[in-house]
């Protein structure tokens, strides 16, 4: 029964995404995005970034680009990642636009509609015991953890859910998910991140072990 509503959940991905990349052509919000952004900032429109998949082996994500190009300002100062927003990169993440490309890795087989939200590179090693879960199916367009708190859950509370949708998985949940965050989207929840939630973690970028602290002090 397992292994059937893993069957039923990738002929969905199959025939959902090409149904939308179809639908979203016509609209055509896959051809005027790109040259709003383009017009608007300089650089690409398109932003791929490695991130770690299904039996983490790592591949590229799509993603329109919402930030710009300079990481650094004239000073040679890192410029934080809330400040590299465009105007534009606010309106797509606010209605989730800027993740639509990504139905190019469902159909590639990278992704599915729904799972655990790909991690990037560095945060995968750091999953111990049933976490590492969430690596036994592809990563989501959206998913459990989306639909729990979107931003405005800690890390390890989102792989909580991650791994309770794993041990639990059915087909009829993954269309309950996707009903759900349509409602989120329309409703703008939890796009931006409250300030609570960008401290430092087990799985942020400048976390480092308490081991390696102690051993360096």
């Amino acid at each position: 029964m397992r292994k059937f509503n893993f069957f039923l959940k990738r002929a969905f991905d199959i025939v959902a995404s090409v149904m939308a990349l179809i639908i979203l052509t016509v609209i055509p919000v896959m051809i005027v995005v790109p040259l709003i952004i383009k017009f608007t900032s300089k650089g690409p429109a398109f932003y791929t970034q490695t991130r770690i998949g299904k039996d983490k082996k790592p591949f590229k994500l799509f993603k329109f680009r919402t930030m710009i190009t300079e990481r650094y300002d004239k000073d040679g100062n890192e410029i934080m990642s809330e400040n590299r927003i465009t105007k534009v990169g606010r309106v797509l993440r606010k209605f989730s636009i800027d993740e639509l490309p990504q139905l190019f890795n469902v159909l590639n087989g990278t992704m599915s509609i729904v799972g655990p939200r790909p991690m990037l590179d560095y945060q995968a090693p750091r999953c111990i015991g049933e976490e590492n879960m969430r690596f036994d199916v592809r990563p989501g367009l959206t998913g459990y953890a989306q639909v729990k708190g979107r931003n405005n859950i800690c890390w390890e509370e989102r792989i909580k859910y991650d791994v309770e949708y794993i041990k639990t998985y059915t087909f009829l949940k993954d269309i309950e998910i996707i009903f759900r965050t349509v409602l989120l989207v329309l409703k703008k929840e939890g796009t931006d991140v409250k300030a609570e939630y960008r401290g430092v973690d087990r799985f942020s970028k400048h976390y480092v072990p308490e081991e390696e602290v102690k051993q360096n002090s």
